[in-house]
């Protein structure tokens, strides 16, 4: 990203009292980048250089951390789970639950069998949506003391690349599919022909943490037909979407009754106010203030969603709604203000932070939190959660294309606008893999998060006081 760091100050000036970001330090921040052009001006100490470091429970390496902190590997691809199902693959989004005593994980599994049927996909024995599909989500219940597992099982069946989701206060997890495959068969440009599953595809599912076994799918249908990454609540119980396509839509589901998704609502995109499609993939100013209000999408759950995925982002589009450049990680913080990534967005296509507050029913203002000046800073954040009871936000890293060199992170944005690094992939057998679905315990004392490509679940605390901004 080019930054006019003087326009850049004069923006602040305008929104001044803490409106940019979400710190009243952000002036102090601000006069510090405007007169330091390196890189290095974007960092912050955080917890320190990382080192290799070896898993407490298992003596293999895979995590750099910085020093006085541990991890043990967990829930690992093909181990054998209590219910008596393998372990699945490609682990992804997932949250912390506390139910009655137990603490809990309902983890994704974004399984795609080459966007192709395959006959007894479903990672369960029962209760699948769609029986040639082989993704869905297993739930792990916790040790706290140990950080290890007591059970696992299969909580969801037969959905496909469940990718990202996010939790709702009333105790569930939404699991969210990353495509809009189905019953019609597709055929690229290449001749590679995908889909021709029995059930359509691109759905959210709603999985109770405190489920035992596999639940009776149920597609939230007017939650919209799109490839999904990932969702977030506010206190209004207004849950808040992102689209892992590009272009795509920032989009909004007001449920016709609280805490019930399945009996219906409807499903709105972002518009700039006075701004009619606007294109935020570049050219945008970080702080900047944008008021925002939200266009219905008349018919969530298109038919033509099967062969074009823009289906639901096009009657969006048509209406004013914003562009965005593949959104993918959100979560909401302490205050209900809602954060969320766009992965490649941005001059330098390293990727933005945006945060959307409500200020109304029908208004909020949309703000450019960060963006990555380069990749060395941040490059292409994907899930993200918050440290409970602080403003830190972890962000995990997914850069692994071909023919670059892969330094996947977890990283942490700060209140005061600079990154630091907490964790960095070094496996030898998986040095591509990105990390994924970061969340902590609810105490905040451990922090849970995936290693895709590899298939582990790793548990990781230490002294977290220690951080320096």
């Amino acid at each position: 990203m080019v930054i006019d760091r003087r326009s850049f100050l004069r923006d602040l000036a305008y929104f001044s009292g803490g409106l940019a970001l979400a710190c009243s330090s952000l002036g102090n921040r601000a006069l510090a980048l405007a007169d330091d052009p390196r890189p290095n001006a974007y960092r912050a100490v955080g917890f320190g250089d990382l080192f290799p470091t070896a898993a407490k429970n298992t003596g293999e390496t895979f995590l750099s951390l910085p020093k006085g902190f541990e991890y043990n590997v967990i829930g690992r691809v093909k181990g054998m789970m209590s219910d008596g199902r393998p372990t699945p693959a490609a682990h992804d989004g997932m949250w912390t639950f506390k139910v009655k005593d137990e603490l809990r994980i309902v983890r994704n599994h974004e399984v795609s069998h080459g966007s192709v049927p395959k006959e007894g996909a479903g990672i369960g024995t029962v209760n699948h949506y769609d029986e040639m599909a082989g993704g869905g989500t297993t739930t792990m219940v916790i040790d706290p003391k140990t950080r290890t597992i007591i059970r696992d099982f299969v909580s969801l069946s037969g959905t496909m690349i469940n990718c990202a989701g996010g939790p709702t206060p009333w105790g569930s997890w939404v699991t969210c599919e990353e495509t809009t495959l189905g019953p019609t068969v597709r055929t690229s440009s290449r001749g590679t022909k995908t889909g021709g599953f029995p059930k359509p595809h691109g759905y959210c599912f709603e999985v109770p943490a405190a489920a035992n076994s596999a639940v009776a799918p149920v597609p939230l249908r007017a939650m919209g037909r799109f490839t999904h990454e990932a969702i977030a609540v506010d206190k209004k119980g207004v849950v808040y979407l992102t689209e892992d396509y590009n272009p795509c839509g920032f989009y909004r589901f007001v449920p016709n009754k609280s805490k019930r998704l399945a009996e219906g609502g409807t499903l709105q995109m972002l518009m700039v106010t006075g701004k009619s499609d606007l294109d935020t993939r570049n050219g945008q100013k970080v702080g900047a203030r944008l008021e925002a209000n939200w266009v219905t999408i008349d018919n969530p759950d298109p038919a033509e969603a099967d062969v074009d995925p823009l289906a639901v982002f096009k009657q969006g589009k048509a209406k004013g709604g914003a562009t965005f450049n593949r959104l993918e990680g959100c979560c909401a913080d302490r205050d209900g203000k809602i954060y969320f990534t766009s992965t490649s967005g941005g001059d330098s296509k390293g990727g933005q932070i945006w945060r959307y507050e409500r200020k109304d029913r029908d208004r909020g203002y949309l703000t450019l939190v960060f963006e990555s000046p380069s990749k060395e800073i941040l490059y292409m954040p994907d899930n993200i959660c918050m440290r409970p009871k602080s403003d830190l936000l972890f962000l995990c890293e997914d850069g692994d294309y071909p023919g670059m060199e892969s330094k996947n992170f977890v990283r942490i944005l700060t209140p005061k606008g600079q990154m630091a690094d907490f964790a960095r992939n070094v496996s030898t057998q998986f040095p591509r893999s990105e990390f994924a679905g970061s969340t902590f315990s609810p105490d905040g004392k451990t922090l849970f998060v995936n290693l895709q490509s590899a298939g582990l679940t790793f548990a990781i605390w230490g002294d977290w006081g220690k951080f320096k901004a």
